[in-house]
Order: structure tokens, then sequence, then C-alpha cells
């Protein structure tokens, strides 16, 4: 039987070991039949597999995969091989009887004891959180009659079901009872198979270099501390390779080379005396985790940059002078930028961007509380890890906010924040504030780094929802790539439904000004108010987008914080230009 779905389908449900509906049957996805690897710089997806496995380890439940990874254990990106697919087998095999609900637990029998040949499969499955097992349920028949049947309760819960003997109609147990699994660490737990508990796949989504000697210029221009450097100095250099060298992005990677300290000291010097560096420069203080997760940001803004870029004054200098369009560029477009309190919004056409699923949990899906299973490939004499997904390149819009404003909403939300005199200082004491939270891991609401995404991942949320709307764009077929550290996001195309390619690009060169008005002047109450705001000021009405979409799960989102009586909007509407703090 040859069944046919969308790649994107398959790539997030249709991985292996995931129980699936098709043709009126549940199936159990075995394997991806020959997978094709794809190039991608290997340090990039190996240094996010580390950090996403991060809070597994930390728990002891990731089956050893962080301790891996970091050993330099194999690990590869593989896409659908369209021509073969994925190989499906039929699970559970529990087949009901539809004329008088006899349950028969072997392969799909072909008549019943009834004389009807007409079954169905009992979608309930046993699966083990400790060990990510998954299994067929078992019932003990009657021991006078060995039949059973099942009794259903006109609901769902596992636990109200009963199973009888047909003929004598003794009953045998309430509910799947407790049995043990294989692994000998627990019992099972019993659930419908589509249940989000059965099976959470979780996954990443990194920015790939347009191609290796892309990722090689980047490092030989001082990798992540030079990055760092260009996007502190609001990316003004047209590219990475042309930012001035800093003394900071110089001694970086000179002591990543493994160079002592007392060396760079004395060939710094010798660069300053020769005026090798920018006036500029300046000390960051950042250290430890809080330079790791600035570096990290903006190391993948310039990888993203790095083969295209349009900015607004890109546009002014390719208009001619005199012409309505070059005002419409020089006047129109940045007052609407200053008005929703945006520094500033710019295009790409070829945005390089890898999303991909590496394991899956069962129970309870929250990082670090059930065992995560990674993907292998079995077939490898090493069984090396794999991620299973797909690179895109398709056009996007890159938006980042005025640091300054950022900075003065989170001194109002009550955050402690450095002093700041200017877009650099308050970007540098935006990166002190607080480490972001991962996907997935859940921080209070008051804390530094949870304020700021929440504030960054409502305004993507709501600018891709209309974003949707003016570009023709449907909104699942926009994906975020979120950068809360710099105060920014990329708002991209992703192939999972009929979109029109060029969209972001016309709304960006023709009617970015008349877009930004409007969502500036448009309501941000919501249908299911007050309910919606007593319960946090988001919901599927308002902020929510299709999960594919989202990476943090609809998560950390809060209207709140946008609102114009007191949230940043209010900043920007008000014309406020915070310069002290």
């Amino acid at each position: 039987m040859k069944e046919y779905r969308s790649a994107s389908q398959i790539a997030f449900g249709f991985l292996p070991e995931q129980t699936v509906d098709l043709r009126g049957k549940v199936w159990k996805v075995k394997e991806w039949l020959e997978p094709r690897p794809r190039s991608l710089e290997p340090e990039i997806l190996r240094k996010e597999l580390e950090r996403q496995v991060g809070p597994w380890a930390q728990a002891g439940k990731d089956g050893k995969y962080l301790e891996q990874l970091r050993s330099g254990y194999g690990v590869r990106l593989c896409s659908l091989n369209r021509e073969t697919g994925v190989k499906v087998e039929k699970f559970p095999q529990n087949w009901v009887c539809k004329s008088c609900n006899r349950l028969y637990q072997t392969t799909e029998s072909t008549t019943c004891q009834c004389g009807s040949g007409r079954f169905g499969q009992l979608p309930f499955v046993a699966f083990h959180d400790e060990c990510g097992a998954i299994q067929t349920s078992f019932i003990k028949p009657c021991a006078q009659h060995n039949q059973v049947r099942i009794i259903w309760p006109g609901t769902a819960r596992a636990e109200e079901i009963v199973f009888d003997c047909p003929v004598c109609a003794k009953t045998l147990q309430k509910g799947f009872g407790f049995r043990s699994c294989e692994c000998g660490n627990g019992r099972l737990t019993f659930n419908v198979h589509r249940a989000a508990s059965v099976y959470t796949p979780h996954s990443l989504v990194i920015i790939n270099p347009p191609s290796i000697e892309k990722a090689q210029k980047v490092r030989e221009a001082g990798g992540p501390s030079r990055a760092l450097s260009w996007v502190l100095a609001d990316l003004k250099a047209a590219s990475f390779g042309e930012l001035e060298l800093t003394q900071e992005s110089l001694r970086a990677t000179l002591l990543r080379e493994g160079i002592p300290a007392a060396l760079i000291d004395g060939m710094i010097q010798k660069a300053s005396e020769g005026g090798a560096f920018s006036k500029e420069d300046s000390p960051t203080n950042l250290s430890g985790s809080y330079l790791e997760q600035a570096e990290s940001g903006a190391t993948s803004i310039a990888l993203a940059l790095a083969d295209s870029r349009l900015r607004v004054e890109d546009l002014v200098a390719k208009s001619a002078l005199g012409t309505e369009l070059r005002r419409k560029y020089t006047d129109d477009y940045p007052a609407a930028l200053s008005r929703i309190g945006l520094g500033a919004i710019e295009f790409l056409d070829s945005f390089p961007v890898v999303t991909g699923c590496y394991g899956y949990t069962r129970g309870d899906s929250t990082p670090g509380a059930a065992r995560l299973v990674p993907f292998r490939d079995r077939r490898s004499r090493t069984g090396e890890y794999v991620v299973y997904g797909e690179m895109l390149e398709t056009e996007a819009l890159f938006v980042r906010l005025r640091p300054t404003l950022v900075a003065e909403w989170l001194t109002q939300s009550g955050v402690l924040l450095q002093p700041w005199t200017d877009d650099r200082s308050a970007r540098l004491s935006l990166l002190q504030t607080g480490l972001i939270p991962r996907p997935g891991e859940q921080r209070d609401r008051a804390d530094p780094g949870a304020k700021l995404l929440t504030l960054i991942h409502s305004y993507a949320h709501w600018f891709t929802r209309q974003v949707a709307v003016h570009s023709g764009i449907d909104r699942n077929a926009l994906s975020e790539y979120l950068v809360p550290q710099h105060s920014a996001f990329f708002i991209y195309a992703a192939n999972r439904g009929d979109f029109v390619l060029g969209g972001l690009q016309a709304l960006f060169e023709s009617d970015l000004d008349g877009f930004l008005n409007e969502l500036a002047s448009s309501d941000l109450r919501c249908p299911l108010d007050p309910g919606c705001l007593r319960a946090g000021g988001a919901c599927i009405a308002c902020l929510h987008l299709g999960e594919p979409s989202c990476r943090y799960y609809n998560s950390y989102l809060s209207r709140p914080s946008l609102m114009r009586d007191y949230g940043y909007l209010s900043l920007a509407v008000s014309g406020n230009q915070p310069g002290l703090s």
C-alpha cells in the first residue's frame, strides 16, 4: 500500500517510532527509507544540539547524548527521500469486532466468532517515559472461555474502559491495569496513540551558512567576537567582512587560536599604534554564559546576512532623485519604523535556515522531565546520530526593535539594568540583563530573560499575523526565528502551504510604510477578552501561531507587553526618546 503526504507533513508528523492514522487504521513509522544526507556545517549543528540537549543531560535523562556529542560522536542531517518515502507497519495489534466488540490481540483477523468480518483497531497503546518504549496493550482473556470483549464508556479515558467475557459476561478488569515495562524501570502508561504524551518530537532551527566557504570566511574574519562587534555597531557596515577590526574581536580570535595572553597584549599594542582598530571600540564586559549567548545570536545574524541583505538605505540608493518612490523611502519608511518602535527592517531573498527533529519523548514533554530518545542510524556501524529535517533558502524579513525603547520598557517593568546612554550601551545593558529561556523551558514571569523574550516573542507573533494578510502569504506558511538577546527576529516563508513567493519582497519594496502605519493603528484587543487577558493575554484568537511556526510552543506571549496604554507601543507611539537611565 502506498499513501502520499507532503514533505513538510512527513518531516513533523511521520518520524521514526511515531504512530499515525492512515486509511482508517493506525500505523507506526518504522524508518525513513534511504534518507538523503545534507551538507551542513557540522560544528553549528553540534553546538545547537548540545544547547538543546542540556536540560535532559542535567537531569540524567539524555542517554549520554550530550557526552557523546562532546566526545566527537557522529551526527548528520538527513532529509526525506521523496522517491522512497517512509516505511510504516500496523500498530498496535489489537483488533475489535465492530459488531460484537470482541477483542483479538493478534494479527488482524478475517472473521469474528460472531460471524462478522468488520474490524477496527483499538487505538490505545502502552508507553514508558523512562525508556521511550511503546507496546501493544494486553488484556488477559477469560480463563474459561479465552475471550475478551470491550465495553466503551462513552469517553476516551483509558481507566473508564471495561473488559469482560462475551460468553459469561464476567468482568475481567476496568482500565488497562498496571503493567511493568520490559526495561524493568517502572510501569507503563496507557493512552490514545495520538495523544501528545505518547510522542512529542523535539526540534531545532538553525541558521545554516550559505556554503562551507562562507562559514570559513566568517571564521577567518574574526568569528563570533567580530560578529558581536558588528551587531553592537548596529550592523552599519554593509557586510560582515567590511566591519572595522576592534581590539576586543582580535583578542577573542587570538585566544581561540591558543596564543598566550601576554603575547596577545603585545600584538594588540603594536596594531593599535599602527591605527588598525576602530576608534569606537570599547569593552563589552560580558563573560561566561552571557558572552556565549551574545556571540551565538550575533553569529546567527552574521550567517543569515552573509549572502543577501537589502536595507532601506539600499532602496534609497537604487531610486532616482526627485521621484515619489525616493521620497517614500527617505521620509515615509523611517517615520513608520519609528512610530511602531522599530530600529530597522531588512529583506533577505535567500535566508538559509535548517529545521529538523533530533529526538522524541514520551510522557511529560518538558525538557528533562522524561527520557529523551535521540534518532540514530541503526544501519550504521557506529549508530551515529541523525537529525531529520530540511534545508531552506527562502525570503525573509529581519526585524530589529529599538534597543533604547526595549531597555526603557524593561526598566518600567521592574528590571534593574546597567545605565545606558545610546543604542550601543543599551544593547550591552540588555545582553547583561539575563539569559534567554530555551524552547520548552519554563521560567517565572519576573525573570529578566523571560521578560525580554516575552516582549520580542509577542512582537514577532503580532507582526507575523499581520504580515500574512498584507503579503498574501498563508499564516501557516510563515515561521519565526528569534534572536531576543539582540532584540531582533526573522520572519521567513516556509514551504508548508500555498504561499506567494516574493510576497515579502513586494511588501518591503512597495508598501512597508503602509503596512507599519496600519499595524501601529491596529486593535490589540482580543475577541475572547476579558477572559484572554485574565489568562495571560495570549490565545489562538489573538497571538498564537501554528505549532510548526513557533519555536516556543506559544509560550512567553503577552498582549499587555505591547499595548499602547502601558506596553512597548506606548513608548513608541508617544515619541518617548529615552536617552538616560
